[in-house]
């Protein structure tokens, strides 16, 4: 299809010269409009953000470590006194550190650097579908981008994806530049993006790297030898930010840094191409909360659910991403046919619209194929990282068969993916049938009245006709944004903490509800209600959840109060996961701290290294963020790394740099077998148990047994 020359055609200028990305001019309402999309956007993530505390502890300890040392804060610690590191490299720790140094510990200061980084994506996300596409496309990209669900639950948390995301949409942003007019500057900055984001997350900042650098080689209006020449200097930018900090790591003398978290050898370099890398696809991560027995559980997905071109779209993962991914299917098809002949020396702006489609739409099928069939540790809000590919899809793909509705195929393109949205919105709000049961109808019916409008009236350009389009087509907006803005207003009124979190109400078939925890992949409760089942393999069964509920263990819910060690504002009914018995912690979410514990550990606090120790990151960042004092993670974060060794950990004792052990606490794989249980079973034999409340402790600067 190509445009006729219609009011809202490509322009050209006096001179009768194709518009450029550098010649189109803004509508009046552009400017107000992205203020206001960005002010929205901000108020949205910032909203009522310290009810959920501390969120994953994990990470708020070694923000908490990165905050009082400079070590700590170039390693990613979990504690200041550098026992070991988060098993992440430590980018997305440190614009939290630097604001807790700046004001203080405390839920916002470690939270709002995360929002913060929501509006940035949102914003540079806007910019760049605008440049090609006009206000109108970048709008509704952004705006999409801010009301997905997962998008919203990320951008209110401290794990590393918020920041993942943001560097990825600048990444793309400048490998969009550089193929208008290829300059190598851009090139480089991408380059230097996807370092970054290895510095933030590994290997999945890279998992986008081939498509755009074969786009890129295709695609650069240059000859062949430069574009090589730009890529190979974009992959030098690429290792140098993100190499140096490897770099430094492994030559640094072992004895002198923390150990590294999730390796079994001590090696950055292990974490990542193991652990944190062809583990993930394969199964086979060792150390990790299955043993890396790749394979586990039948269906190609292991202890992580069904794996499948299906797996976006189930119980689990439907409703925190898939709501608006087939439009983003059917709209890049559509997309890339209206465009194929576009010649550049002809139609520049639409050569470069091409190319946008072909960029944003590789990011997503290379994303969206590995997550369908990765078999490694897998949880809903990896799905970050698919939503800007989405939004800007979505945007692109709407302003272009708008702008050619006098097409009847463009036409009907939109009638069918407005009515093909409606339907699936209605499918995801089923997932959860006690939960504004009215709203599915609601979006059904009018999505369904929106796409019957369009394909009648879609095509008129002026007077009543071109007003019964808009309706149509605002219509059809607004019914298939409603889904996922109910379940993103749901997501952002309802606290979240522990390791595994999840967007939106609870859902039939799924893990139990939001930062409940269930068997990944397995089945929840009744109608949405939460479910208790088991952990993943190796791990205790029924630990709890959604909003507080009692799981198989029968615990109460938890209620954070300010006065166990978590920041003020903690409500009742928080969302958490898998936590220990006794007032202990657990794999994936931290315990409860009361204030006879804390003063007991703050006695004479100075005179040690550690105040305590305890197996498992979770339950050591519980008692490190109420008292402000180290505490060393034996096993880092499911306690089965092999740090301290039993020897290490007696020559600590023996040197007065620890006072005292907690036990009880995590039931993993590393808490009842291999090194961690060797030292659980050593302070047991040998220590007096002292019981305060329900946690119990052992003082290893009493005499033994």
């Amino acid at each position: 299809m190509t445009a006729p020359p219609t009011y809202d055609a490509p322009r050209t200028d006096a001179t009768h010269e194709p518009e450029t990305p550098e010649r189109r001019a803004d509508p009046r309402w552009a400017r107000p409009g992205l203020l206001l999309l960005l002010a929205v956007t901000a108020a949205l993530y910032l909203w009522d953000l310290g009810a959920s505390g501390y969120a994953n502890q994990f990470y708020s300890a070694a923000v908490q470590a990165g905050s009082e040392s400079w070590k700590a804060f170039f390693f990613g610690s979990s504690d200041a006194a550098n026992s070991i590191t988060v098993d992440k490299p430590p980018a997305a720790l440190w614009p939290m550190a630097l604001s807790v140094r700046l004001f203080g510990l405390g839920a916002w200061q470690i939270l709002v650097p995360e929002a913060l980084m929501g509006v940035a994506a949102v914003g540079v996300l806007y910019a760049t579908v605008r440049r090609r596409f006009g206000a109108g496309a970048g709008l509704l990209a952004g705006g999409a981008l801010a009301i997905t669900p997962v998008a919203a639950l990320m951008f209110r948390f401290n794990n590393p994806d918020a920041l993942l995301c943001l560097l990825m949409v600048c990444a793309i942003a400048c490998v969009l530049r550089a193929l208008e007019d290829a300059r190598t500057k851009w090139l480089v900055l991408a380059g230097l993006c996807f370092g970054l984001a290895f510095l933030t997350k590994t290997l999945q900042a890279w998992l986008i790297l081939p498509p755009l650098a074969v786009i890129y080689a295709v695609c650069a209006p240059t000859t062949v030898r430069k574009r090589i020449g730009q890529l190979l200097l974009a992959g030098l930018a690429l290792l140098v930010s993100g190499g140096w900090w490897v770099a430094l790591v492994e030559l640094w003398p072992a004895s002198s840094r923390p150990y590294i978290g999730g390796s079994q050898n001590n090696s950055f370099l292990e974490l990542t191409f193991g652990y944190n890398g062809l583990g993930r696809i394969n199964g086979n991560e060792t150390g990790s909360v299955g043993g890396g027995g790749g394979g586990r559980g039948g269906g190609g997905g292991g202890g992580w659910g069904q794996t499948g071109i299906d797996r976006l779209f189930s119980s689990d993962m439907g409703g925190q991403i898939s709501w608006l991914l087939p439009a983003a299917f059917v709209l890049l098809i559509a997309g890339l046919c209206v465009l194929w002949r576009a010649r550049r020396a002809t139609d520049a702006l639409a050569a470069q619209q091409r190319n946008a489609f072909w960029v944003w739409g590789g990011a997503l099928l290379m994303t969206f194929a590995t997550f369908s069939f990765m078999s490694g540790i897998f949880h809903q809000y990896y799905n970050i990282a698919l939503a800007p590919y989405i939004a800007a899809l979505v945007g692109m793909g709407a302003a272009l068969l708008w702008q050619r509705r006098q097409h009847v195929a463009a036409t009907a393109v939109l009638a069918v993916t407005v009515a093909g949205t409606a339907v699936w919105s209605s499918v995801l709000l089923d997932r959860s049938p006690t939960w504004l049961p009215w709203l599915r109808w609601v979006v059904l019916v009018g999505g369904l009245l929106a796409a019957v409008a369009l394909a009648a009236f879609g095509r008129g350009t002026s007077g009543a006709g071109r007003r019964l389009a808009v309706g149509a087509a605002g219509l059809g907006l607004a019914t298939s944004l409603a889904g996922p803005l109910a379940y993103t207003l749901n997501t952002v009124t309802t606290p979240h903490t522990g390791s595994i979190i999840t967007a939106g109400p609870s859902v039939s078939g799924g893990m139990g509800g939001p930062g409940g925890m269930g068997r990944p992949g397995g089945m929840g409760g009744p109608d949405g209600k939460p479910g208790g089942n088991g952990g993943p393999p190796g791990m205790p069964g029924g630990q709890g959840g959604q909003g507080g509920a009692p799981g198989r263990t029968g615990m109460p819910p938890r209620t954070g109060t300010g006065k166990t060690g978590m920041p003020p504002g903690m409500r009742t009914g928080e969302r958490g996961a898998m936590r220990g018995g006794g007032g202990m912690g657990g794999l994936l979410n931290g315990s409860q701290v009361s204030t006879a514990v804390k003063q007991k550990l703050l006695a004479d606090a100075d005179q040690y290294t550690w105040v305590a120790a305890s197996i498992g990151s979770q339950n050591a960042a519980s008692y490190q963020l109420a008292t402000g004092k180290p505490v060393m993670a034996i096993g880092g974060f499911n306690g089965s790394d092999p740090s301290p060794t039993l020897a290490q950990f007696k020559e600590y004792v023996k040197e007065g740099k620890i006072h005292y052990f907690l036990g009880g606490g995590m039931g993993g794989p590393g808490g009842n077998s291999g090194n961690s249980s060797k030292i659980t079973a050593w302070v047991t034999k040998n220590y007096e148990k002292v019981t305060v409340g329900s946690t119990t402790l052992y003082d290893l600067t009493s005499p033994e047994k």
